[in-house]
């Protein structure tokens, strides 16, 4: 018989309540100092910081896991690592359900394609200087996993939620101790490489007044922003929230007994298969949208049901509780041997990302050169979000394509940047091939890249 008093009823209640409280305690904070404002770094980000260092700390002077304790039902690391692994998949989820918007021309098609490849670039270039400092860890740092440098594209191009996904598959399968915490870790420092990085370059913006005078207007929205005609109504029989929460669920649910038969299929694959939520929840949510779509053409469904501006919210609660959490579970006190090899990492990653991406948005998008790099520069060291506060500092009204690019680029990357998670499960088989692999892949997505130019130079020789 369970007891409401006990703590495995309250347990994932209070960890949740903890991580929402300590999101409204980091606004605060950032409201209350202006350095913090200024820093850009996002309120999920701090948020997480505020309970590591709470947890840490205590732990040193008590010797206590504060998660660990009946409060959190004796699991709260545990609890954050699921909730970070399934955010990931419903946000990507609540993303896909977003309307796609207008038909775009032959230019802006080619500006978002490369938009695209630019993104699986910068996880290549990550994934070779990551796997090539680990594979010279390897001769300094007795029994080091020399696979861990492939963690930096993870952490830092796709966030928090893919770091810990890989770093629990290296943990479980091949025996990488710590293998969670050196993935958030990395994950951590991408967003502080987002917010140092993005801070230093605007100032160097506005000493040479290249940034905008005004300011972003927090008005009120437009109706059509937050509903369409032919939409249901905000308020019926079932809230039309309620509705969005459903479609999410539902999708994901779809995306699990997709996971659920290809394990069955490739049992040897079944952490990887599950390790790729993400990508299944979106072809779940396409596939959802194509059958909704479809019964409005018969006729059967007579209104719209997916309404983008709820579905934006749904999708930025799940990423900034996957933030939160994701760096709350970090324990430094696995990671004592491998601080040097991190903070190297998390160093040249930013530097590299950097200036890859500066020389990108100078060649291919000299039109809004600027606004795309910030945008990239976020999006590619911290998470969209990210790209977004840093967009918004130079671009308040997203005038320039940028803020578009990053929307739609998500299926030319995801369609080139698969071959890359495959690599990511041989590299702790075979480093150094990968890493060959890794480099040559590079170069085909340059050349993709930047086409136009070597072919027009090639024509004209």
């Amino acid at each position: 018989m369970q007891n409401f008093w006990d703590s495995n009823v309250w347990g994932l209640f209070n960890i949740v309540a903890v991580l929402l409280v300590s999101l409204l305690a980091a606004n605060a904070l950032k409201r209350a100092f202006r350095f913090l404002e200024a820093s850009l770094i996002p309120t999920s980000v701090l948020a997480g910081a505020l309970l590591l260092l709470l947890s840490e700390g205590i732990r040193i002077c008590s010797g206590v896991d504060i998660f660990e304790t009946d409060f959190f039902n004796g699991s709260g690391v545990e609890t954050m690592e699921l909730l970070t692994y399934h955010m990931l998949g419903l946000g990507f989820v609540a993303s896909t359900f977003k309307g796609a918007g207008g038909k775009l021309g032959k230019k802006r098609t080619g500006e978002i394609f490369d938009t695209g490849v630019t993104t699986v670039s910068s996880y290549l270039i990550q994934g070779v200087l990551g796997l090539s400092i680990t594979l010279l860890a390897v001769l300094v740092i007795k029994d080091f996993f020399p696979a861990a440098g492939v963690l930096l594209p993870f952490g830092y191009g796709q966030g928090t939620g893919q770091a810990m996904n890989y770093g629990n598959i290296y943990e479980t399968e091949y025996g990488f101790a710590g293998g969670k915490s050196f993935g958030l870790t990395i994950a951590a420092l991408g967003f502080l490489s987002a917010s140092i990085g993005g801070v230093i370059h605007l100032n160097l913006l506005r000493r040479r007044g290249k940034l905008p005078g005004g300011k972003l207007q927090e008005g009120g929205l437009r109706s059509e922003q937050v509903q369409q005609a032919n939409e249901i109504p905000m308020m019926d029989s079932i809230d039309k929230m309620t509705v969005q929460v459903a479609l999410v669920f539902a999708a994901y649910l779809l995306a699990y007994l997709f996971m659920l038969g290809l394990g069955a299929l490739l049992p040897g694959m079944k952490a990887v298969i599950y390790g790729f939520n993400f990508l299944l929840g979106v072809l779940a949510a396409s596939l959802v949208k194509l059958a909704l779509r479809l019964l409005k053409k018969a006729g059967v469904v007579k209104r719209d049901y997916v309404n983008s501006f709820l579905m934006t919210r749904v999708s930025n609660f799940c990423f900034d509780l996957m933030v939160v959490a994701g760096i709350a579970a970090i324990r430094l006190g696995v990671l004592e041997n491998y601080w040097g090899v991190i903070l190297i990492l998390g160093v040249l990653g930013a530097v590299l990302t950097y200036y890859y991406n500066l020389f990108v948005a100078k060649k291919l998008f000299p039109e809004y050169e600027q606004e795309q790099f910030l945008m990239m520069y976020g999006m590619l060291t911290g998470t969209a979000s990210t790209g977004t506060i840093l967009l918004r500092e130079i671009d308040p009204d997203f005038r320039t394509p940028a803020a578009d690019n990053m929307v739609y680029q998500n299926f030319p990357a995801i369609v080139f940047g698969f071959p890359m998670m495959l690599l990511a499960t041989l590299a702790p088989k075979r480093p150094v091939l990968t890493l060959g692999i890794l480099a040559l892949f590079f170069l085909g997505m340059n050349l993709i890249l930047f086409r136009r130019s070597i072919f027009k130079r090639r024509r004209k020789s």
